[in-house]
């Protein structure tokens, strides 16, 4: 596990390198990604061809993320875990949930601490002290420093880590300007979008490779001593099948999907396919549910507001009964108008009232609980699950509108609105990980079948 001392110490890089480093050796390689987060595990899957995979253990409880990290496992034969922010910050209600720490005590593996070395030597050996001795129960098994200066700079910091803590420093990334990842507004840049991506990623590996020790990693991964026992409930003891067609959103402009979420209803008997709202004229023929994801339409509205036969068949499914649920930027699509960040307005599908208006600071960030207010094709009325949002729109809708959710934050019980819906069509911010509540595909399933 690829732990960090805090956020943008160069997790993400040192996590493609080192899968990229495990590729070139020949090993099978799974990734997985801490928290909520879509974009990382877009790279991941880009360099090891099998999907990544997250675990969250304030969505989760520990049995769940211990099935779905074994789940995972089948096809592979060495686990790189991504972690999230610093090793212990998780949800901001003080606790451990949510936390890259708490992850790698569930999962009983061992950590490799990412801290940044600018502008520091002997002093490095006091921070890692303090997250070693935090929390004693995290296998801090090795540290990989970033941005290092110099050879010299590098045995300064080495010597006093591995005096003062007992950790191995098990090698250094120096600091490179053409193998920088690109970000905007929600962070990196997915992998679907980055032509040069492939040999980005060689470049990264390549100059890991020559710099830490990656056979010592091999071996401080095999020495994991196994997971624990659990209890499975989410992939196991699925009786119940659908004979249902899903058509899925996947191009630029909506990517964000966990892939737990997929194989979930996968499990369920639904067949999966797969269209573009960008470059495709039609929805794919004889479907019975819609299912658009997050991701970017800000960003290709113009081209979206183009596609009109597009926009023509998802109107006409919605008319012929075809459940649609849009998360996020699915529900932007959905909606009547979408206003980018030059303020100019876009038509989309309209299926839903109302407009979203991208914002020049984030709106809406965080885990989220989620009360439902009205019976909806996700859950019923005075149901709770677990969820998150990350967007930088907001939204604006005819003052009778009804919403489908009450939403608080994990650390403040004030709640607002969100979820736009009618009837077999739902809308909203809250992006959901089925494997938290599998309640909610069963509903989503259930609302199918009722209108066929």
């Amino acid at each position: 596990l690829i732990a960090g001392t805090h956020s943008g110490v160069g997790k993400t890089t040192i996590t493609l390198g080192l899968m990229s480093a495990l590729k070139e050796k020949g090993y099978t390689v799974q990734g997985f990604k801490a928290g909520p987060d879509y974009i990382d595990p877009s790279h991941h899957t880009a360099i090891t061809g099998l999907p990544s995979r997250n675990i969250d253990t304030w969505l989760m409880n520990r049995d769940v993320c211990l099935e779905l990290f074994e789940h995972a496992l089948v096809d592979s034969n060495i686990a790189v875990i991504e972690g999230v922010m610093g090793l212990y910050d998780g949800c901001l209600d003080g606790s451990e949930l949510g936390s890259t720490a708490h992850l790698a005590k569930i999962l009983n593996v061992p950590a490799i601490l990412v801290m940044d070395a600018k502008g520091m030597s002997r002093s490095a050996g006091a921070v890692v002290l303090g997250y070693k001795n935090f929390d004693r129960d995290v296998n801090i098994r090795g540290i990989i420093l970033n941005r290092v200066k110099s050879e010299r700079h590098y045995a300064s910091l080495k010597a006093s880590i591995e005096r003062n803590c007992g950790i191995p420093v098990l090698g250094y990334m120096p600091f490179h300007e053409d193998i920088t990842l690109p970000e905007r507004h929600l962070g990196l840049i997915p992998s679907i979008e980055q032509e040069f991506a492939k040999s980005t990623y060689q470049k990264i590996g390549s100059l890991l490779s020559n710099t830490v020790d990656v056979d010592r990693l091999i071996n401080i991964a095999a020495s994991s001593e196994g997971l624990p026992s659990y209890k499975k409930t989410v992939f196991s003891g699925i009786n119940e099948r659908f004979d249902f067609r899903v058509a899925v959103a996947v191009d630029e402009a909506f990517n964000f999907y966990y892939q737990d979420n997929l194989d979930l209803l996968e499990s369920y008997g639904i067949e999966l396919t797969y269209f573009s709202p960008l470059y495709d004229k039609y929805l794919p023929a004889d479907i019975d549910g819609l299912y658009i994801g997050g991701g970017f339409p800000e960003l290709q509205a113009a081209v979206l507001a183009a596609n009109t036969t597009m926009k023509e068949s998802i109107r006409k499914a919605h008319k012929n009964g075809v459940v649609i649920y849009g998360e996020c930027g699915g529900m932007m699509y959905l909606l009547e108008h979408l206003v980018d960040f030059k303020n100019k307005t876009h038509e989309m599908c309209g299926i839903l009232k109302g407009t979203t208006t991208m914002e020049n600071k984030r709106q809406g960030l965080g885990y989220i609980t989620v009360q439902a207010l009205h019976d909806n094709i996700l859950c019923k009325k005075g149901e709770t699950f677990k969820g998150h949002e990350f967007h930088w729109s907001s939204l604006h809708v005819p003052e009778d509108t009804r919403f489908a959710y009450a939403i608080s934050k994990c650390d403040d019980k004030k709640s607002k609105m969100d979820g736009v819906f009618a009837d077999h069509v739902l809308g909203s911010y809250t992006h959901v990980h089925f494997a938290s509540d599998p309640r909610l595909a069963i509903h989503l399933l259930y609302a199918i079948a009722k209108r066929l």
